[in-house]
């Protein structure tokens, strides 16, 4: 490939076709030598950024746990739970079978 990472010639362009087994017509090499030689030269800009003051992160914004603690809390019976059911069995909410498989 070219020695410049901002531009790309026809042949840098027909060569990552054939790596990537794409067709591509010669309108299209120059088409896309043009457009990728952008993005290159755009991505080659974020070099530049000053960021020798800043420290490796994993993420943008600091991350805390946000579970709760595990209490016990009161909470429905089981025979309040099944009041709202469509159906239920066996103490149990009954549902349409997905799968034609014997339980």
């Amino acid at each position: 490939m070219s020695t410049d990472s901002s531009s790309l010639s026809r042949d840098d362009v027909a060569h990552l076709a054939q790596l990537s087994r794409l067709a591509v017509t010669d309108e299209e090499l120059d088409l896309f030598a043009d457009q990728l030689g952008v993005v290159l030269g755009a991505v080659a800009r974020v070099q530049d950024a000053p960021t020798a003051d800043v420290a490796p992160t994993t993420h943008a914004v600091p991350l805390t746990n946000v579970y709760r603690p595990d209490v016990v809390a009161p909470s429905l019976s089981r025979d309040q739970a099944l009041s709202g059911a469509p159906a239920a069995e066996d103490d149990r909410f009954r549902v349409p079978r997905i799968l034609q498989e014997e339980a």
